[in-house]
């Protein structure tokens, strides 16, 4: 594979770890306390619901845009979600954004679940459904739209979805066997990494695609063509560091937010 098909592989098998950690979080406190039959309903819902979106979402892209526009259009997702990440990474490596914490998370979705009310005896739970519905969909529709943007952007779906099912099978695994939320997953580092490779692809692409405007209407090429990612990487990198150092402060308290 080449140096897009790598990264592509990297991002979403990353970002798909890191989604479904925090969906993971939210499953397992319903169904501990409440019901996991209405649950693991709520989270099957899910499912069915983000199939359905990626095979629409991805006709569409497919279908109406120009070769440089979807680059264009693609890349530009893609950097806004790197930027969002990478706004959150330099923020809680500068000590001003509280660090991602998934116990505190749980105990709070537990206690939310316990102030619910008596789970009924016969028929669905709607609330353990509803919620492990809107966590998992939620969680999961960013994954999609990291799949489909990588997958059509690089021409290789079977990478961006073969990534994305490895990282669900893998946290799902561990979370059977941890039973409970995964704390020890180093998500903030993750989502670090997972940022710069958004941003730096977004940024590749977007680029490619600003070949719309041009009379040819063609994607325009970057000096050593794909050779260009590790740069891009590289350059969002001392970028983020050198934010980091400036807003650096003392660390404050973990938050679930």
């Amino acid at each position: 594979m080449n140096a897009a098909a790598w990264g592509l592989g990297a991002a979403v098998l990353l970002a798909s770890i890191v989604e479904m950690v925090e969906a993971l979080t939210i499953v397992m406190a319903m169904g501990v306390t409440r019901s996991w039959r209405s649950t693991l309903a709520g989270v099957a819902a899910a499912l069915v619901a983000l199939a359905a979106f990626t095979a629409l979402a991805g006709y569409a892209l497919t279908t109406w845009l120009p070769a440089a526009a979807l680059q264009l259009s693609i890349g530009g997702l893609l950097l806004i979600f790197g930027l969002q990440w990478l706004r959150k990474a330099i923020l809680r490596s500068s000590g001003r954004k509280a660090m991602h914490d998934e116990d505190q998370i749980f105990a709070e979705e537990v206690a939310a679940a316990e102030s619910a009310g008596a789970v009924t005896a016969r028929g669905l739970d709607w609330f353990s459904f509803m919620i492990s519905f809107k966590g998992v969909f939620l969680e999961g529709v960013e994954v999609v739209f990291i799949v489909i943007t990588f997958g059509l952007s690089a021409g290789d779906m079977p990478v961006a979805i073969g990534a994305a099912v490895i990282g669900v099978l893998l946290v799902l695994a561990v979370g059977i066997a941890v039973r409970g939320p995964l704390s020890k997953v180093p998500e903030n580092t993750m989502k670090y990494g997972v940022g710069l490779l958004l941003a730096a692809f977004g940024t590749f692409w977007s680029v490619e695609g600003l070949g719309i405007f041009t009379g040819s209407r063609q994607s325009l090429e970057w000096p050593g063509a794909d050779l260009a990612i590790p740069v891009l990487i590289a350059a969002w990198f001392g970028l983020s560091r050198l934010m980091i150092h400036t807003l650096r402060r003392p660390a404050v308290p973990s938050t679930s937010i």
